[in-house]
């Protein structure tokens, strides 16, 4: 049963099991590789129902967001960590998946999506997910 703190309703990987039909270790991997947005507490993950809206709104694997993205947005990938410090700020998405493409370890590099407009930090997205996300 999900947990209620105010007008958060929390989920468990127990809950989503439940609900969803989905097998825990199936669950668990998508939170461990960021598929599902979720935060520790103690032992036990949990997700929000914006995490899930997030999910469920994200397009199916295989397809192609190119058409879907509008063109007021800016990327910008930058080193994860204080060992790379390089930062490269791109127009398109296809200029993106190039400098993505160019850098030596790609997991040490993630893209913000700024919308151009109020200048915001839409999405934060690790470069291999950029890639499998836009290619």
């Amino acid at each position: 049963m999900p947990k209620k703190i105010g007008n958060l309703t929390l989920y468990s990987v127990d809950d989503l099991h439940e609900q969803l039909g989905l097998s825990k270790m199936t669950i668990r991997a998508y939170l461990r590789e960021g598929k599902i947005r979720a935060r520790k507490l103690g032992v036990k993950w949990y997700v929000t129902e914006e995490a899930l809206r997030e999910y469920f709104d994200t397009p199916a694997e295989g397809k192609s967001e190119k058409s879907n993205t509008p063109k007021n947005f800016r990327y910008i990938l930058k080193g994860i960590n204080d060992l790379v410090s390089e930062q490269e700020e791109c127009d398109t998405i296809e200029e993106t998946i190039s400098c993505i493409e160019n850098q030596a370890i790609i997991s040490l590099f993630q893209v913000e999506v700024i919308d151009e407009s109020t200048d915001e930090v839409v999405k934060l997205i690790k470069a291999r997910d950029f890639l499998e996300r836009y290619q």
